[in-house]
């Protein structure tokens, strides 16, 4: 499911189900998140996180369980433990990173993108929403309008733009995001934890409002999320109505 080897103190972590494009159901979550929590027990410097194959991560798996209601909190504890670990992580974005896969990409402190992938979150082509974390995150990270193209315009932003806008730190394969993370490792390690305390003390994790709560809520619970799901079985387009 994972694949954890080391080179000195650069721990990678590589998504192992090419045959899903590495889509995120349960088991994989969970190990994404033990993995993290051990390469920092384990005294590494610098995670890297890549996916195995053409594609970084497909997002959440709609074939398997991941619209149960615990799959939302497997989700983002997974987030949050690739987010709050002391040491940086670096994303290689190896391919594209659909829905999930943009989350686990934006909860990395920096991202490495392979020329060939795109970011895209296509909550609203599935009827559902996101968290307050993603959509603040990714507009801290990309900027507005690029946050809004991708969210409220459902398209994809490629690398180029991703660069051009900041969510890519650098364009490049796995072996550039690699050489980086070992320069990182020369780096003062208490000054690097003081530094992502800082980046993450923003208001990204405030509560939503009643408001956000409730539609929130409301998508998830919707007809329009139904129709989503048979539209994909069914390999047609969905009909939207808002209820």
């Amino acid at each position: 499911m994972i694949g954890l080897s080391r080179d000195g103190d650069v721990v990678t972590l590589e998504l192992q189900r090419p045959d899903r494009r590495n889509a995120l159901n349960t088991e994989l979550c969970l190990a994404v998140r033990h993995g993290v929590e051990q390469a920092e027990r384990e005294g590494a410097r610098v995670l890297v996180i890549t996916g195995q194959g053409t594609s970084f991560c497909a997002g959440a798996d709609l074939t398997g369980d991941a619209f149960p209601e615990s799959f939302g909190q497997i989700l983002e504890e997974m987030l949050i433990a690739v987010e709050s670990v002391s040491i940086p992580v670096v994303a290689a974005i190896n391919g594209p990173a659909v829905g999930a896969g943009t989350q686990l990409a934006i909860a990395c402190d920096l991202r490495v993108v392979a020329p060939d992938a795109f970011f895209e979150i296509p909550s609203t082509r599935l009827g559902i929403a996101v968290s307050n974390w993603t959509i603040r995150r990714l507009a801290a990270l990309a900027g507005g309008g690029v946050a809004r193209t991708i969210l409220l315009g459902g398209e994809r932003v490629y690398a180029e733009q991703a660069f051009t806008c900041g969510l890519a730190n650098k364009l490049g394969d796995v072996d550039a995001a690699m050489k980086w993370a070992e320069s990182i490792t020369e780096l003062a390690p208490l000054s690097l934890r003081h530094l992502k305390l800082v980046f993450n003390d923003d208001e990204i994790h405030d509560d939503p409002t009643p408001e956000q709560h409730a539609a929130f809520e409301a998508a998830w619970s919707s007809e329009d999320m139904k129709e989503a799901r048979r539209a994909r079985s069914e390999k047609r387009a969905p009909k939207f109505v808002g209820r």
